[in-house]
């Protein structure tokens, strides 16, 4: 039986695909939000943009400024930049969200590169497990 969250994943990148075909590298990281978002909603896929992230600390939630980029039907996380190239700290971020909201998979677009599944796209999946 094929897994949805991959079938999702899959869907998500297509998007991703269309908006940078049509667009292409040299914009601004807001004007691709707008567009990824304007697809997704054409392709009827739920999605929550600029999601406030709270941090846990000590039992209490904190607002200390994180948002999500996007939460895609309540499962995947995407995060998009423009940058000359994804670094560490990229994926660092986006690992550090999907353990903070208790989500699994999530993805990252670089939208600054001339094809976007060359250099332009990473697939991160949290395995964090808080064993004490």
């Amino acid at each position: 039986m094929p897994d949805p969250l991959n079938a999702l994943t899959e869907s998500i990148i297509g998007a991703a695909i269309d908006v940078h075909r049509e667009l292409g590298p040299g914009l601004l990281e807001s004007a691709y939000r707008h567009c990824f978002a304007h697809e997704l909603g054409v392709r009827g896929t739920r999605f929550q943009s600029e999601l406030p992230l709270p941090v846990r600390y000590k039992g209490v939630q904190l607002d200390c400024g994180y948002r999500l980029d996007f939460l895609v039907e309540d499962a995947v996380i995407v995060e998009l930049k423009c940058v000359e190239a994804l670094a560490a700290i990229h994926k660092a971020q986006l690992l550090s969200y999907l353990r903070l909201a208790d989500r699994r998979v999530g993805l990252l677009f670089n939208f600054h590169v001339p094809v976007l599944m060359q250099g332009g796209m990473k697939r991160l999946v949290n395995d964090y497990k808080e064993e004490y």
